[in-house]
């Protein structure tokens, strides 16, 4: 049974969060919309799954696995009245590695004095520093959520509305130590494109963009003045700081070792058995096979850095049952 990498997704975005109601609550304010909602009793979880699903939305009215860019947070019953619980958001030493998600918007000025005027905290306003056209706005974790603009600032500037239903879950960074074995992997095991590269010498880093094209011509990744991504959603950002892949100690924080926070991200295959014989084919390391344990509907492989890489069943290509 053959899959086809060109029909995959890059699904979701996994966060552990301490109070699901807040959470849910900032996420929807960003105008997501819970489009499915799995509940484990027995385990003691609960799992909500948000995405834009306006009618201009990208993937409005598709069934959760054949979407891109949702953000799946994990709630542990208990954690909202633990005065202990702590979520790690990946930008702290000594435990940096997931960065961010990232929202793009139609008027990022209007986007973000509505975030402020809602009393949300932010580390970095537009005015902050010297990049002014990117703010970073908190969520009530302390994730990151990066606000990006659709349109130049410049035709922005001084319209004072902002339309939701245009909004994008743009991509989800996460820092890798060696950007040639990550690129390798996302490309051929994945399946990715490389859609775009920032590279930053003075500042000693750079920005990968990947994503599946879904029939979109991909741009010339190296090309100058290549055309914006940030009409897209469910995008992977790979962020490498030169010098550390010759570290042979240096490695990042995935999120799942304690502390907790960022737990994975998923893509979405045409054909989930045959997509897992490929990567044994391809000798990927597991974190869990098909076969491992009760859950025979999902796989984790890792990735260079061992982040997690959930692989489902696309729902909308072919049904699977227990879902």
């Amino acid at each position: 049974m053959a899959t086809d990498t060109s029909t995959y997704k890059l699904n979701h975005t996994m966060l552990r969060v301490k109070d699901p109601k807040e959470t849910v609550k900032f996420y929807e304010f960003l105008g997501l919309k819970l489009v499915n909602k799995l509940e484990f009793p027995d385990n003691k979880f609960d799992l909500y799954f948000l995405a834009y699903d306006s009618p201009k939305a990208v993937s409005h009215g598709n069934h959760w696995t054949n979407r891109e860019g949702i953000i799946e947070l994990t709630h542990n019953y208990g954690t909202e009245t633990d005065p202990s619980y702590k979520i790690a958001n990946g930008n702290t030493e000594p435990h940096r590695g997931f960065g961010h998600v990232c929202i793009s918007v139609d008027n990022i000025q209007a986007a973000c004095k509505r975030l402020e005027d809602a009393g949300y905290k932010f580390h970095k306003k537009l005015t902050d520093g010297r990049m002014r056209h990117i703010a970073f706005v908190l969520d009530p974790n302390s994730y990151w959520v990066e606000i990006i603009s659709q349109n130049p600032i410049e035709k922005t500037e001084g319209l004072t509305t902002t339309d939701l239903q245009t909004y994008r879950m743009n991509h989800t960074m996460i820092r890798v130590k060696d950007a040639e074995k990550s690129l390798k992997f996302y490309q051929d095991v994945l399946g990715m494109t490389l859609l775009r590269v920032n590279e930053n010498k003075d500042n000693g880093f750079n920005l990968y963009f990947l994503g599946y094209p879904h029939g979109r011509p991909a741009p010339d990744a190296s090309a100058p003045g290549i055309s914006s991504v940030a009409d897209r959603e469910g995008l992977l950002e790979l962020t490498w700081n030169y010098g550390t892949e010759k570290d042979e100690n240096f490695s990042y924080h995935n999120g799942n070792a304690e502390p907790q926070g960022f737990g994975h991200i998923c893509v979405s295959v045409d054909d989930l058995n045959a997509a897992c014989a490929r990567f044994e084919d391809l000798k990927v390391n597991w974190k869990k096979r098909l076969t491992d344990g009760r859950m025979k509907t999902v796989a984790f492989i890792l990735d260079p850095d061992n982040y997690w890489v959930e692989v489902i069943q696309n729902e909308q290509i072919k049904s699977q049952p227990n879902w």
